[in-house]
């Protein structure tokens, strides 16, 4: 099973720190937010991560390359030309490395205990998605679920 990484936004709550490097490389606790998904998505069973990139993107490049040292395939879907194109848009550019099987995908810059899981069965389902509520820094946050209408 594949998986991508959402890796291109600019970071701007971030700033200044994300001036010269994008969020998902930041560290906490020593490490690289975007490693520590690498790492478990490896450890799930995931063969091979979709990376897009955007804002200082050649950065990400250079820092993970191939994926060899986590033991995974990482391929790349460079957004740096067509500017920013969103989740949604940066998921449509990336179609063709995913293929036609399900595929996971999480956000580069942020920290989760959540357990993935390559041989979950979700070929029967449209989407499985895990939100938490809204920080109270961003109570409108930047994605919602209407309840009601599902």
């Amino acid at each position: 099973m594949k998986a991508m990484i959402l890796a291109a936004g600019r970071g701007e709550r971030m700033r200044p720190l994300t001036d010269t490097l994008p969020k998902p490389l930041l560290k906490v606790k020593g490490k690289e937010l975007i490693v520590y998904h690498i790492e478990k998505l490896a450890l799930a069973g995931f063969s091979e991560v979709i990376i897009n990139l955007g804002h200082l993107g050649f950065k990400i490049k250079e820092a993970l390359g191939d994926g060899s040292q986590f033991g995974i395939k990482i391929n790349y879907s460079d957004e740096q030309i067509e500017g920013v194109l969103e989740s949604a848009g940066g998921i449509k550019k990336a179609l063709p490395l995913l293929g036609d099987e399900p595929f996971l995908v999480v956000n580069g810059d942020v920290f989760t205990n959540y357990e993935f899981d390559a041989n979950k069965e979700l070929k029967e389902k449209l989407a499985h998605l895990i939100l938490v509520p809204n920080p109270p820094h961003n109570a409108s946050g930047d994605f919602a679920l209407n309840v009601s209408a599902v």
